[in-house]
């Protein structure tokens, strides 16, 4: 049978085409569009004023107006009044010829274009052809384009320069779903106007007036499901009520009927089953999830309900008072809150990662529920696991006495043990480390070292065992911070090297334990790396913290320092001072110690600070140094006699 013979019977029957309630309550003016109140407010002032835009582009999920709002305008550019002497309106009457012949898709100077359809240039170039006349019957030629952003760039480019001159007698009405695929050339010729999605208690109450028109009786929790199911979309929000009406069958729609067509759970069985997950119960879970699936419900529809929900205890930890809205369910209001106050932030925030991996693992899943129920396996292993937080107090609680105790913004580091070092015998007792104290360097200069908060003296196990020399030697354990530095250069850590050299602030040195300050430039995992580095090559467990106390200078700013103050002593020497007064410009660029005696030098005038530091030594104005020991070295059998200082 052919539309036009099953058109013919229906009117024999004396009943007319059935319209669907998306078409049939389809907003004729800008006061019936349900959620667009922006969007009104400006097309009707302009309207008023006469500030009309060439072009308008009306960009949107599916479902909230767009084309509507298009058809609206043509309406209030073409309208005469019911007296067919009316000018531009906010309100079209509706009753005049061309209200009724736009509504009726029949108007000549209204022209609608699917752009999915038509994307090519030819078919863009075709309809512009006619933009240059006069309308036939209206006030305005109105071209409306929908899903724009499907034209081809070929088709963009032909539309360019009409859209930005175009005669006055002409407006262009765009609607797209994807407005980043339109070309920035076409949005800057545009008005452009987002339409939001619609409120789920708007679209509730829109619902409920025309299911009362329709003398159809829907429960209000029958609305709510289907206005979130709409998920913000007025026409998608129609046809399910469309839906669930012809499920009814004349019945009064409920709650029950709209989860059956939906595939949805009861929102009392959804909380039975968070509970279950929370407390761990993965059998409990299992067959929970079994049920409503033998129900009906689809378990990716089902991940999206245990995503609310989590949601839902999320709202109610950071905000209590959403509980006394108005518009929240019993179901979620008495069991979310009871199930909010038995968790902390973390272990719901755990959740709903979980349950959102898992939802992306059934969406592209070949078997949805077996991918469903691990997610929910998973689940129910995490909460048997503390938080990350209950894990440092269960350790810090475990810990024992000589553990120094070390506050939360520290971030400690302890490799474990080498395999291959050997284990001390149980017998051995464990030594004190020595009480903090400044740390030297190892030319025996004093190192500027900040003093931390509170530090608990450390009890750090030895080895009997110390990593070996290259020439088969026992190494000694490094006695300061210059000795660490020394031991990175020589096994050619050069990158942690540099790192450590110019990047880290000592806060406190101890035989095992290091406290650092990171500068900016200092990666985060340098604490990690030197203590698996000191681990390795001392064959001892080292303890590396990051504090928050400020440290001392690092060891580049200890040694540009000692630099400098080398620099001034020699530059302080009479014989610099002779040469720098006989050579008239000249100065003093470093200093540096001479192999030979008579290798002519400028050293340090005087003792040095002891400990490892250079001296030198005076003979007819020649300098040499000499070591803390007092030997010369590389001394001429005549300098070697000389008085030290």
């Amino acid at each position: 049978m052919t539309d036009a013979e099953a058109l013919s019977a229906l009117k024999s029957d004396g009943r007319a085409p059935y319209r669907v309630l998306a078409r049939k309550y389809r907003p004729a003016t800008f006061a019936e569009l349900v959620g667009q109140d922006a969007l009104v407010r400006t097309l009707t002032n302009a309207l008023r004023s006469g500030r009309l835009a060439q072009a308008y582009m009306l960009s949107g999920v599916r479902g909230v107006g767009k084309t509507t709002t298009a058809r609206i305008l043509a309406r209030a550019l073409n309208c005469v009044g019911a007296d067919g002497k009316g000018g531009l309106t906010a309100e079209p009457c509706g009753v005049c010829e061309h209200c009724r012949a736009i509504a009726d898709d029949r108007h000549l100077d209204v022209i609608e274009m699917d752009g999915a359809t038509h994307t090519g240039k030819d078919e863009i170039r075709e309809l512009l052809d006619g933009v240059r006349y006069r309308p036939t019957t209206g006030r305005y030629k109105v071209y409306i384009i929908d899903e724009v952003h499907m034209l081809s760039e070929k088709a963009f480019n032909a539309l360019l320069k009409t859209l930005e001159e175009p005669p006055p007698h002409v407006r262009f009405v765009f609607a797209t779903t994807e407005i980043r695929k339109v070309p920035v050339t076409v949005l800057s010729r545009c008005q452009r106007f987002d339409l939001r999605r619609v409120d789920g208690s708007r679209i509730a109450g829109h619902l409920a007036d025309i299911a009362g028109r329709e003398g159809a009786c829907v429960s209000p929790q029958a609305l709510r499901l289907i206005a979130r199911a709409a998920d913000g979309s007025i026409r998608d929000g129609l046809s399910l009520l469309d839906q669930a009406l012809a499920l009814a069958a004349g019945r009064a729609v409920d709650a029950a009927m709209v989860q059956e067509m939906l595939g949805l759970a009861d929102r009392t069985q959804i909380f039975e089953l968070v509970e279950a997950l929370f407390a761990g119960d993965a059998g409990a879970a299992l067959t929970l999830f079994s049920a409503m699936y033998d129900a009906g419900a689809d378990p990716l529809l089902l991940l999206e309900d245990l995503l609310e929900a989590v949601h839902w205890l999320t709202r109610i930890k950071i905000t209590p008072t959403v509980v006394d809205s108005p518009d929240i369910a019993e179901a979620e209001r008495v069991r979310g809150g009871q199930l909010a106050e038995r968790l902390d932030v973390a272990e719901i925030s755990r959740a709903w990662q979980i349950l959102l991996k898992g939802l992306g693992e059934v969406r592209y899943a070949p078997q949805p529920l077996a991918a469903a129920e691990m997610a929910l396996i998973r689940m129910c292993y995490a909460a048997t696991l503390p938080t990350p937080a209950k894990a440092l107090q269960r350790l810090s609680a475990a810990a024992p006495d000589t553990e120094p105790a070390r506050s939360a913004n520290e971030r400690a580091v302890a490799p474990p043990a080498r395999p291959e070092a050997p284990s001390r015998p149980a017998a051995a007792s464990l030594v004190p480390a020595p009480p903090a104290s400044p740390a030297f360097d190892r030319r025996g200069s004093t190192l500027p070292v900040a003093k931390p908060a509170a530090t608990t003296p450390l009890t750090v196990p030895t080895t009997d065992a110390s990593a070996s020399t290259p020439d088969g030697g026992k190494r000694p354990p490094p006695r300061c911070f210059e000795d660490i530095v020394d031991l990175l250069a020589e096994q050619r850590e050069m990158i942690l090297h540099g790192h450590v050299l110019g990047n880290v602030r000592l806060v406190s040195f101890q035989r095992g334990r290091i406290e650092l300050r990171l500068e900016e430039a200092a990666p985060p995992d340098l604490p990690q790396r030197l203590s698996r580095f000191l681990a390795e090559h001392t064959g001892e467990r080292w303890l590396v913290s990051v504090s928050d106390a400020p440290g001392g200078a690092t060891i580049t700013e200890q040694r540009n320092a000692a630099s400098a103050s080398r620099l001034a002593r020699a530059a302080a020497h009479p014989l610099v001072k002779a040469v720098l007064a006989t050579f008239p410009g000249a100065r003093l660029d470093g200093v540096r110690t001479a192999g030979r005696a008579s290798d002519v030098t400028v050293g340090d005038s005087g003792g040095g600070d002891g400990g490892g530091e250079d001296r030198e030594t005076e003979e007819d104005g020649v300098m040499a140094p000499i070591r803390a020991d007092g030997d010369a070295e590389d001394m001429t059998d005549d300098s070697a006699d000389g008085d030290r200082d």
